[in-house]
């Protein structure tokens, strides 16, 4: 079914940002990541009370490849 799509502003698109507009097929990004982080290191909010006595965060990775970008069209 065919999309109807008015007046589009796009003011900014990161390296890895896919944009979609009306109909798509497929939609798959390029690009992968990965982020280490210790205890209470993604908390959000007003007054957030927080105490480690002793934290550590492995960043050991056996593995080659977590995802691949295999077959992506």
């Amino acid at each position: 079914m065919p999309a109807i799509v008015g007046f589009v502003q796009v003011i900014n698109i990161g390296s890895s940002g896919v944009v979609h507009i009306g109909d798509v097929f497929k939609i798959s990004p390029y690009s992968t990541s990965k982020t280490f982080a210790g205890a209470g290191s993604f908390n959000t909010g007003d007054s957030i009370s927080l105490y480690n006595a002793y934290s550590t965060t492995n960043t050991n990775d056996s593995d080659a490849v977590d995802q691949p970008l295999v077959l992506n069209l």
